[in-house]
C-alpha cells in the first residue's frame, strides 16, 4: 500500500490498515487520522506518536501492557513475532530462555509493564545486557524509554507496510 492510498482512506478503513503498527493499539492511528494528509512516512510516524505522547498515563500504560515479553512462547501479533525470530528468540537455548524470563519476570514486577526493546539487529547478548542495564531506571525514566522502543518498533513497521 502506498502513502497515497492510505491518506484517501476513510477512517475505519486507515484504521484498520494500521492497527498493528502500534502492538494491539488500533486507537493510534484512529486518532491521527484527522490530521491527514501525510506528505511522508515521518510525517505519519511523528502524528502517531504525538497522540501517544497525548494519550493518559493509563493509555500510555495499556499500549506497553499490550506488547508480549521478549521470548516469552506465548500468542504474539505475526509483526511480534516475525521480529523476535529475526533477533534469535525463537531459537534460545534451554539456559538462555530461563535467563531472559527471569529478567523479564524481575523487570514486570519493578515496572508493572513489559520489558520493551526495539529488536531490529539486536542479539540475544545485547537484549540481556539492555535489560540489565534498564532494569536500574527509576519508573519515570523507565516509562520514557519503553514509550521510546515502542515509538522505533512503529516505525520499522511503517517502513514494512507502506510506501511512499
Amino acid at each position: 500500500m502506498t502513502l497515497s492510498e492510505l491518506n484517501s482512506f476513510p477512517q475505519d478503513q486507515f484504521t484498520q490498515a494500521l492497527a498493528t503498527i502500534f502492538e494491539h493499539s488500533p486507537w493510534i492511528p484512529n486518532r491521527a487520522w484527522r490530521k491527514r494528509p501525510f506528505a511522508t512516512l515521518d510525517k505519519l510516524h511523528q502524528a502517531m506518536v504525538d497522540e501517544v505522547d497525548r494519550a493518559t498515563t493509563n493509555e500510555q500504560l495499556q499500549l506497553l501492557r499490550a506488547h508480549p515479553d521478549l521470548g516469552a512462547r506465548a500468542r504474539m501479533s505475526q509483526e511480534s513475532t516475525t521480529e523476535q525470530t529475526r533477533a534469535g528468540l525463537s531459537s534460545l537455548t534451554p539456559n538462555q530462555y530461563e535467563r531472559l524470563q527471569t529478567l523479564n519476570t524481575q523487570y514486570r514486577a519493578t515496572f508493572d509493564f513489559p520489558f520493551i526493546l526495539a529488536v531490529k539487529g539486536a542479539t540475544y547478548q545485547t537484549i540481556i545486557e539492555a535489560l540489565t542495564q534498564r532494569i536500574t531506571h527509576s519508573r519515570e525514566d523507565e516509562l520514557k524509554e519503553a514509550l521510546n522502543q515502542v515509538s522505533k518498533i512503529a516505525r520499522f513497521r511503517l517502513n514494512d507496510h507502506i510506501k511512499e
